[in-house]
């Protein structure tokens, strides 16, 4: 499953349903009461059997005033039986498209009318609606008198009410829309893209519960390398369909949960299946209404004023005939692709908007919604992606979970039903294996999908062309396939002008963050969006074009990655056939210049490649969050020869192949200079694209000798260690410093720490003792362990100078929930009470998983003992083992440790108090309650 896709919007049948109703004995007299009252019958309800799921019509023919029952009952009353048996009914399906066609004002009921005078038109007009079942064709009713209608109902008292079955059959037909949305699920274009039953190819994909929607500040593709590494066993995993049910253990009521993810890692997918596995009445039916409201078709309504309830009539038109609003419905709210979002969000300044009928900006209904001052009861779940998941502020939600793809086993079994031959299925997951790389990137189910598409191909028609074995490759490949389908009439110039102003697009795009385009973007770039579906047909699955929900026009490409490829692709067509570097604007005196000398045969400075690309390479490193990471990438990529060949008939041919060792040399440098753990890492990715591995095989060289500790490495070689190690496929269980490097150098030590911090956050189990770490180390690793707190369980830094800021860094990341910290040791890490002040503080915050703590050697005193016998005094604290050998503890300290297990017995097992200077009374209270209860002390030293 793609999170990248287009939800039909058809039932799958090309079929119609059509009741004909040929005169008025055909409808049963209406129910009659002795106090005079009448009221419709709901046979009516027939016109819903378009809405049986059928791929063929259904016709219901009724003959004659026969064909229906009148049931008598003995106090005279009389109403129509709705025993509508399968022999009484002529159902046919012919392949006749369905409409609904009145032929006279008397084919509709009169309206209801009380004794008031006040009157309501019977529901029948509902049938208006049917448009929005997903059918592409129309329903028919056919009715040739008034009296084909039921007489409607009459009340004594002049009240007036909606019949619950009206309600009922408005929420059915709701239900049945968003049935036909979302079964299906498409892979490229809506319209030429393969529809493929959700169901039959849904893999649950694996979901943990996140710590924070705080963006991150690597690229998405960063990312999914970084999470490739760890195990699926390690968190717990939450099915879709609970997201708003707690973990085991929380004691929280969710009513508002953000899921993030990367582009294509099945975001929107996982939207998909909970709704309709609602709208199948198969999960979460304590919901009665849900609305999902993508952001992309929100933005077209951006500058629109009206009512929260305007807003979903516009979006829901069925529903604007019963109180949505009505306390005994439970409504749900899905707001999809944060990030696409082209609206202010103003949380902190937006009016506050409390009735859902008070008009307003969509961008006021929606912060209002989402903070709680509109319908407090409601549920919402947004979808975003990391960079864009701090637009709504964290105190508004109460869930974050986090969409990790696939997992190994996922990722064969979805090439295993992507692809029927089973052989070529497994020779493709074979190659994907070779190739790390490409691997990693099958976390991300769209990537999957492309290579699918690409390999399939290749690999069945045995072509000659190289097998794609990097990224590059493997999207240019992807690139050329949809360029040369044959579905396509285009040829020379056209399809370079195409892919050009594609490229445009999507380079321009990409500079403003911008993953979704509205027509003015597209007449920016010279494509006439009355043409938009020729260059859609024309890139099949790269470029797409939807219809909301208020039918305004949506353009994408159907990935992230794709759109930074094509943005790549028209920076090396620029300088390719254009000799422009489009890092270098076009400033007013050149562009006078430009105009002085436009018919002066000057011949123009030829711009060097490597100039490019160094630019390309500056570009990225000043990036907060590796915007531009996989886009260097690509641009690097399209340089080498592999590609090139590909390239024949988009490129001029009047350049050769240029030597990447000049743009080799420069990464190389920066790879030396560039501290950042996650920059330094893609420019060994890019390094890749190139075909340059010289640093890689050095430093394997190295770790399969033994001999890396001796060997006094550069700073970029110890960074190709840090990259070896985490492109490696064995999982990094222990981590130990010393393996690497030997004495205790701190300067030294320092720099090859920093270095290996990527690696070292990946590792389960950390040892740093006696590494010279100071609190400039702590900063380094506090900050690894915040991206990823999870993962560490067992921590060793003894006899390593941290001092109270050290250890004070390092709490700031222990005492996040997420974090499963269960050993931390801190032998003679120079800690005062006011490191211990930290330690209890951070274990407050996250008492759950600590199970033993070493700080013996430590001065404490007796004030650090006291703040930290308010931790354990805490009884979610599940503290086993406690070391305090040596720590200025004396009489003080020891009550204060026997009132704290006394106020939590259960969990404290050993304690260590040896070298201290206890008082003897004190030691017998300590003693005392080691005897008295099996539950306190088995082990106690003093």
């Amino acid at each position: 499953m793609m999170e990248t896709h287009h939800l039909t919007t058809h039932t799958g049948s090309p079929a119609s349903s059509c009741v004909s109703v040929k005169s008025h004995q055909s409808m049963d007299p209406p129910l009659c009461f002795n106090d005079g009252n009448t009221t419709s019958d709901y046979r009516n309800s027939l016109v819903h059997f378009k809405r049986t799921g059928s791929s063929a019509s259904s016709c219901v023919s009724a003959k004659s005033h026969q064909s229906m029952d009148t049931p008598h009952f003995n106090n005279g009353n009389t109403t129509s039986d709705y025993r509508y048996s399968p022999a009484r009914l002529k159902i046919t399906r012919p392949p006749a498209s369905s409409c609904v066609s009145v032929k006279s004002h008397q084919s509709m009921d009169p309206p209801l009318r009380f004794n008031d005078g006040n009157t309501k038109s019977d529901y029948i007009h509902s049938l208006i609606h049917f448009k929005r079942t997903g059918s592409s064709a129309s329903s028919c009713v056919s009715a040739k008198s008034h009296q084909s209608m039921d007489t409607p109902l009459h009340f004594n008292n002049g009240n007036t009410t909606s019949d619950y079955r009206y309600s009922q059959d408005i929420l059915n037909i709701f239900r049945s829309n968003l049935k036909n949305k979302f079964r299906c699920l498409y892979e490229g274009a809506t319209e030429q893209g393969n529809p493929r039953l959700l169901n039959e190819i849904y893999t649950e994909l694996y979901i943990t519960e996140s710590e924070s929607g705080e963006i991150s500040n690597e690229h998405e593709v960063r990312q999914i390398e970084t999470q490739s590494r760890r195990s699926t066993t390690e968190d717990t995993a939450i099915k879709c369909r609970d997201i708003f049910t707690p973990l085991p253990g929380q004691d929280k009521a969710i009513r508002t949960v953000l899921t993030k993810g990367v582009a294509g890692i099945g975001k929107t997918v996982s939207v998909q299946k909970f709704i309709l596995d609602w709208a199948e009445e198969k999960e979460n039916q304590d919901v009665q209404l849900i609305f999902p409201l993508p952001f992309r078709e929100i933005n077209l309504m951006k500058d629109k004023t009206l009512s929260l309830s305007d807003l979903l009539h516009v979006f829901f038109p069925e529903t604007k005939d019963i109180d949505i609003f009505s306390d005994k419905y439970k409504i749900l709210f899905i707001f999809d692709g944060l990030d696409e979002c082209r609206l202010p969000l103003n949380f902190k300044s937006n009016e506050i908007l409390q009735h859902e009928t008070k008009t307003s900006s969509v961008d006021v209904l929606l912060t209002n919604l989402i903070v709680g001052n509109l319908l407090p009861s409601a549920l919402i779940w947004i979808t975003s992606r990391p960079a864009a998941a701090d637009l709504v502020p964290s105190e508004c939600v109460h869930r974050v979970t986090e969409v990790r793809g696939f997992n190994d086993p996922q990722k064969e079994e979805y090439f295993s039903k992507r692809i029927s031959d089973q052989s070529l299925a497994n020779t493709i997951i074979s190659h994907l294996k070779s190739s790390r790389s490409l691997y990693i990137m099958c976390h991300i189910p769209v990537f999957c999908w492309i290579s699918a598409t690409v390999l399939e191909k290749m690999l069945s028609e045995a072509e000659t062309a190289e097998i794609p074995k990097t990224l590059t490759q493997m999207y240019t490949h992807f690139l050329m396939a949809q360029i040369n389908t044959k579905d396509v009439k285009y040829t020379g110039k056209k399809d370079k002008d195409v892919i050009f102003k594609l490229g445009k697009l999507a380079y321009e795009q990409l500079e403003r963050g911008n993953v979704i385009f509205y027509e003015e973007d597209l007449r920016e770039c010279g494509i006439d969006v009355a043409e938009a579906s020729v260059y859609s047909g024309l890139c099949t699955q790269i470029f797409r074009e939807e219809f909301g929900l208020y039918q305004g026009k949506v353009f994408s490409f159907v990935h992230l990655s794709v759109q930074e490829h094509l943005a790549a692709l028209y920076v090396h067509l620029l300088f390719t056939n254009h000799n422009r570097n489009v890092f270098e604007p076009i400033t007013k005196q050149t562009l006078h210049s430009m105009i002085r000398n436009w018919f002066k045969p000057k011949p123009s400075k030829q711009v060097s490649i490597s100039e490019l690309h160094q630019r390309a390479v500056d570009e990225a490193l000043q990036g907060k969050n590796g915007e531009l990471d996989l886009f260097l990438r690509f641009l690097l990529g399209l340089s080498v020869e592999n590609n090139q060949i590909l390239l024949q008939g988009l490129t001029k041919q009047t350049r050769c192949c240029p030597d990447s060792k000049e743009t080799a040399d420069y990464i190389k440098k920066k790879i030396r200079t560039t501290h950042s753990p996650e920059k330094f890492i893609n420019l060994f990715y890019s390094l890749n694209e190139l075909g340059d591995h010289s640093l890689v095989k050095e430093v394997t060289h190295y770790l399969r000798s033994g001999t890396i500790k001796k060997s006094r490495l550069s700073s970029s070689h110890w960074s190709a260690v840090a990259f070896v190690l985490l492109t490696s496929e064995e999982e990094l269980n222990e981590f130990d410093f010393k393996t690497f490097v030997e004495g205790n150098n701190k300067a030294e030590n320092l720099r090859v720490f920093k270095k290996l911090v990527p690696v070292i956050k990946e590792a389960r189990l950390v040892q740093l003792s006696d590494c010279g770490i100071t609190s400039e180390g702590c900063a380094a690793l506090a900050s690894a362990l915040r991206s990823n707190p999870s993962h560490l369980r067992e921590l060793n830094l003894s006899w390593n100078k941290l001092g109270d800021s050290g250890v004070s860094l390092l709490c700031a990341a222990f005492r996040k929930p997420l974090c499963k910290l269960t050993i931390l040791w801190l032998w003679d890490c120079g800690i005062t009470s006011e490191g211990c002040a930290a330690l209890a503080s951070a274990l407050r915050s996250n008492p759950e998983h600590l199970r033993e703590l070493v700080l013996s050697w430590n001065k404490l005193g007796d004030l650090g003992v006291k703040l930290f016998c308010g931790a354990l005094q805490d009884p979610n604290c599940k503290l086993e083992k406690l070391w305090l050998r040596d720590c200025g503890v004396t009489a003080e300290g020891c009550v204060a440790l026997a009132a704290a297990l006394k106020s939590n017995p259960n969990h404290l097992k050993h304690l260590s108090l040896s070298e201290n200077c206890l008082g003897g009374s004190e030691v017998l209270i300590l003693s005392d309650l080691q005897d008295k209860s099996p539950y306190i002390l088995k082990e106690l030293y003093y």
